[in-house]
């Protein structure tokens, strides 16, 4: 991938697990009716390179942990995590106005 991801990728998005199928994690974009869960994870992508990586916190509140997403080949993205996530390369399945679709292909 040498052009950069789309722009609709550049959002905090919630996992919304109900939805999960097979390898594909399934996400939703801030602000869509997902069903109430203790606590939801999420990423948030930005085009200056940073992603927040929302991982459920004390309470269920959200725990933000930043670091940078990488082009690392076509339709993946390396996400580097260096102060308390998990590095892990994502494949883009389907980024769309209403849902991001990843599977993960490896440990960064």
């Amino acid at each position: 991938m040498t052009e950069p991801p789309p722009a609709t990728l550049f959002r905090r998005w919630y996992h919304s697990f109900e939805e999960d199928a097979g390898s594909s994690i399934v996400y939703r974009p801030q602000g869509f009716p997902l069903p109430r869960a203790r606590g939801r994870a999420g990423l948030e992508f930005r085009p200056d390179g940073t992603v927040v990586d929302w991982q459920i916190g004390p309470g269920d509140a959200g725990r933000p942990v930043e670091g940078r997403w990488l082009l690392e080949g076509p339709g993946r993205l390396r996400l580097a995590l260096p102060s308390g996530g998990r590095d892990r390369i994502v494949e883009l399945i389907a980024v769309e106005d209403d849902v991001l679709r990843l599977r993960e292909v490896g440990p960064a």
